[in-house]
């Protein structure tokens, strides 16, 4: 019984960390706005992170202006961030190179692209992205404010679940020894 508990527990630490790759849903910071050839949308998750891991996520949707075409291949987005406070960073300063990142085609469709980047403070940033390819080129400037995540640590999952955990073990531990009791015969003579 201990053991199928410890297993659990393990299972569920290691899912828990799995899945704490996301604090909420993206949303959108723009949203289909037409420039010159292209109407692009724009949607982030925004965390910041201050040791230099690239965790601000942008997902840029390049469609053209026309909607009897198509988005050619070879069209690409290029995102640019730039912190618009004076606050400085927790950790040490995210190299300029990973303020920009080159958009990536998600499941090889080259109408959505997908870019991380470091934003290495909580705070407003200035979005930039640049569209370019075949149907020519094409900008188009926002704003996010980044945050921490929030989330709890894999670990403080773990221990929020323990009493659950627990007072399922003991249920279980109950209901085998009333159905082995129930089985078992009695030592009563009948009558």
């Amino acid at each position: 019984m201990m053991r199928s508990c410890l297993l659990a527990l393990v299972m569920i630490s290691v899912v828990s960390t799995t899945t704490m790759a996301h604090s909420g849903p993206p949303f959108p910071i723009v949203t289909s706005e037409a420039r010159g050839p292209y109407a692009i949308s724009i949607w982030t998750d925004p965390d910041a992170t201050n040791n230099g891991v690239a965790a601000g996520q942008f997902w840029v949707t390049i469609e053209p202006s026309d909607k009897s075409r198509t988005t050619p291949p070879g069209t690409h987005a290029t995102v640019t961030v730039r912190p618009l406070d004076d606050t400085p960073p927790a950790g040490p300063r995210a190299p300029e190179s990973s303020l920009t990142a080159m958009g990536t085609p998600v499941r090889d469709d080259v109408t959505n692209q997908f870019a991380t980047v470091v934003l290495d403070h909580e705070g407003p940033f200035a979005v930039h992205v640049a569209v370019d390819g075949p149907l020519g080129q094409a900008s188009i400037e926002s704003r996010v404010d980044a945050t921490y995540d929030l989330r709890p640590a894999p670990y403080m999952v773990v221990l929020y679940l323990v009493p659950f955990v627990v007072a399922g073990s003991l249920w279980t531990r109950l209901l085998i020894r009333r159905r082995a009791a129930a089985r078992a015969p009695s030592g009563r003579v009948q009558p």
